[in-house]
């Protein structure tokens, strides 16, 4: 079945990742690093003045020519607000820049994307033609372009001009022609570019980094003394936290003779950031000292490497620090090789075989070897057997981590298995004895959930309530109220209690899936029966409302800057440029999405208004502007889909809701899973829909055209329907897992109504996917009626 994902397991959040802590007894102790103050040189110390103005902060030095906002917002909403602040000389400037340089937008995104010769030629055509910020704009995409095509000399002289034939971006040209000029291996032009950096550039988003870029600098011509005088003073800093600020640090300290200090910062460096890839550089170079890590240090690091889901890497390091086992304990080694086969279990080349035979302890990684066990067990199907093992760590291990993960990872296989009560059990049993556990309020919305099903309606009443008390942040929230307002409906028959719920819901989590399925409830049982609400309903706090408004503020800086970048492609840029102004919270999930559309690029333009954090879905639609929707919701290939959706007699709405759901509108995505294109279908099922239609000489890359992807795809999402009897619920569960899940779930046929076979899919990945193209369905309605 066409879907972007399969899901694997139940966790309606991501599970929690233990540190593998506990037995292992080795030092984990390091020393701060301190070095004694040296006296730069001149030049040097004019370099670092500038570069400790950066080291503060990206944004110093810019507060007088940011725009300062003056909120005239009527009400809560916000939406007349307006950002008042006089233009600058910079601002002006930079308008002008993006005036100028408005034509070459489409060649240079053409050639950002293509990097063609015929993509080089135009824009080579355009700087000729436009001289002045055009031209220098122009020059910014060719050297760009260049630099992405591993050119560097010739990135490098396409940024010397950039800044010769325009100021408007000269911090950009200096620093990428920087960049170049060492990649090329000149570093001696790079001094003069980056020199005083930040004194030219006080507002650039490169003033921080410019001194770690002028120490490589140093460090390539052979001088890491420089490069300690540019970077000591900064070590302190923000910037002296960063994984690259410290390793040409340490490097430098290397260079020049000083093995003490260039070991402490590596070292630091690798248990403190063990993810980034100056970790892995600063192992190497301590070994060249001659100065390896210790085995607490790396089991440190390969704790971290565990907790972020590298398991492989985890688990080789563990497996390396046992070997070399000089001065190691046995309860040492016997800790190294539990936690080396958890990162095996994780990737699932561990028999029970393997757990067997590994070494019992007295402390946690005897619980672990028990966690490993049980999951075996759930693998196997053997549940008597997971059961005991579970029940024995009750027993003997009452607070590990370990049972924690047992009992809700068992919780899932039993909620898989459809047997409540043992799922109530093991989701009863972590509340009870891990209350405060990342898994707490799903496991106890799951139990709540399953007595429900079971029909124990007082209980699942009370567990519901006390989901709504204790975890009123949560979002199982508004799932909680819905259905106790269904048990005060149907049950017991307390009409007026019942809307209480269902108005809460509505009015706290506007355009949620189940705020319409509430609003639906109200519109059955109407007003009669009004009663005081419940006190538990004091818990439930409507979202603030925040100051949204479909004004930008146009003078400032940054905004101007992150514009002009789109029409000399510099893409990545833009987010971070518009982010170094201190009032983008306010506008700048709008701005960057805004600037993604001008260019055609929906699919980031919605990505970036998801990911701002805004509580869109609270709030109803005339509470924030429309154009936050637009961006929301966007409409590309909007013809078509009508059309297509029409021919096939479905929903436009649920298609453009699908679309939205499963590509985010990438025309040109291929997922993991081999399904390609808006609709996600994978080759088989687009060669079956495109003989089905007609469509002769059918390729697999006909997919990835938007037209026919939008042709075949409602023609599948029809015979889906179909299949299914029309019901959108079930046939959108099966595009998501497939069929053979949907009709097993269904063959229980104990389901009271829709809403209950929703909330009762097991797959969380499946259910949530149901329910977003359900509720984005009604926005898309409401949005953009069809006439």
């Amino acid at each position: 079945m066409d879907k972007m994902k399969q899901p694997d397991n139940l966790s309606a959040r991501p599970r929690m990742v233990c540190a593998l802590a506990g037995a292992l007894t080795l030092a984990l102790a390091l020393p701060l690093y301190t070095s004694s103050a040296q006296t730069p040189k001149k030049k040097t110390a004019n370099t670092t003045q500038s570069a400790k103005k950066a080291g503060t902060s990206a944004k110093s030095g810019s507060k007088s020519s940011k725009s300062k906002s003056a909120s005239k917002s009527t009400g809560k909403t916000g939406k007349r607000r307006k950002y008042a602040s006089k233009p600058t000389a910079q601002s002006i400037r930079l308008s002008s820049a993006f005036v100028a340089s408005a034509n070459l937008r489409p060649m240079a995104q053409q050639l950002a994307a293509t990097r063609s010769a015929a993509a080089y030629a135009g824009v080579q055509n355009y700087a000729a033609a436009h001289p002045g910020e055009g031209a220098a704009a122009a020059y910014l995409a060719l050297g760009h372009a260049y630099a992405q095509d591993h050119r560097p000399s010739d990135a490098a002289a396409m940024f010397r001009r950039a800044g010769a034939a325009g100021k408007a971006l000269d911090d950009y040209a200096d620093y990428l022609g920087a960049q170049a000029s060492l990649q090329a291996n000149r570093p001696a032009d790079a001094y003069t570019l980056l020199d005083h950096f930040a004194d030219r550039h006080p507002d650039s988003i490169f003033a921080a980094t410019a001194p770690i870029l002028l120490a490589n600098a140093y460090l390539q011509s052979g001088d890491p003394q420089g490069a300690i005088r540019t970077l000591k003073p900064l070590a302190d800093a923000p910037v002296g936290t960063k994984a690259d600020f410290r390793y040409v640090l340490g490097h430098a300290y290397q260079l020049s003779g000083n093995a003490a200090a260039a070991s402490e910062i590596y070292r630091k460096l690798y248990s403190q950031l063990p993810l980034s890839s100056e970790a892995q550089q600063s192992r190497s170079q301590l070994q060249a000292m001659g100065q390896p890590l210790t085995a607490g240090e790396r089991k440190s690091h390969a704790d971290q490497l565990f907790n972020a889901k590298r398991y492989t890497e985890a688990g080789d390091e563990y497996h390396e620090i046992a070997k070399n086992s000089s001065g190691l304990s046995t309860a040492d080694l016997n800790a190294l090789k539990i936690y080396e086969a958890v990162c095996d279990l994780k990737l699932k080349h561990l028999s029970r075989r393997d757990v067997e035979h590994l070494p019992d302890t007295g402390d946690d990684t005897a619980a672990l070897k028990f966690y490993m066990l049980a999951e075996i067990s759930r693998t196997e199907n053997d549940a008597s057997g997971h059961d005991a093992i579970i029940n024995d760590m009750v027993k003997r291990f009452p607070s590990s981590r370990w049972l924690e993960e047992a009992l809700y990872s068992g919780g899932n296989m039993y909620l898989l298995k459809h047997n409540s009560q043992q799922a109530i059990f093991h989701y009863t049993t972590l509340v009870t004895l891990f209350p405060r556990s990342t898994y707490a309020p799903s496991a106890h919305w799951r139990a709540a959930w399953m007595n429900y099903r079971l029909r124990n309606y007082s209980e699942a009443a009370r567990l519901m309530d006390e989901q709504i008390e204790r975890y009123g942040g949560g979002i199982e929230i508004p799932s909680a109220l819905y259905w106790r307002g269904r048990i005060y409906e149907d049950e017991e028959h307390n009409f007026g209690q019942a809307a209480n719920y269902y108005r809460a819901l509505s009015a706290t989590f506007t355009n949620y899936y189940y705020a319409i399925l509430a609003r639906q409830r109200l519109a059955v049982i109407g007003n009669k029966d009004k009663v005081d609400p419940a006190p538990v309903l004091a818990s439930v706090h409507p979202t603030d409302i925040p100051d949204l408004s479909p004004e930008l503020p146009e003078d400032d800086i940054h905004l101007i800057k992150a514009r002009l970048l789109a029409n000399a492609s510099l893409n990545e840029f833009i987010g971070p440029e518009i982010a170094a102004s201190p009032d983008s919270p306010e506008w700048g999930a709008l701005a960057q999405a805004q600037i993604y559309v001008s260019f055609g690029e929906f699919t980031r333009a919605l990505q970036s208004m998801k990911h701002s954090g805004l509580p869109y879905f609270a709030l109803p639609i005339d509470q924030v502007p429309n154009i936050y929707w637009q961006l929301l919701f966007p409409k590309p290939y909007w013809a078509d889909l009508v059309t297509d959706s029409q021919r096939n007699g479905v929903d436009p709405y649920l298609v453009a809701s699908l679309v939205r759901q499963e590509s985010e509108f990438n025309a040109g995505v291929v997922s993991h899973a081999n399904a390609y294109g808006l609709m996600q279908l994978i080759p088989s099922t687009g060669k079956a829909a495109a003989k089905k239609s007609g469509i002769k000489h059918f390729t697999t890359n006909d997919l990835l055209n938007p037209a026919i992807n939008l042709q075949l795809g409602t023609l599948n999402l029809k015979q889906v329907l179909d299949r299914f009897g029309g019901q959108a619920e079930y046939a959108l569960a099966a595009y998501n897992a497939g069929d053979v899940p949907i009709r097993q779930w269904l063959s229980s046929n104990d389901y009271k109504d829709i809403p209950e076979f929703v909330e009762s899919i097991p797959y969380t990945e499946t259910r949530e996917y149901v329910q977003a193209i359900l509720r984005n369905r009604e926005m898309y309605r409401a949005l953009y009626p069809i006439r």
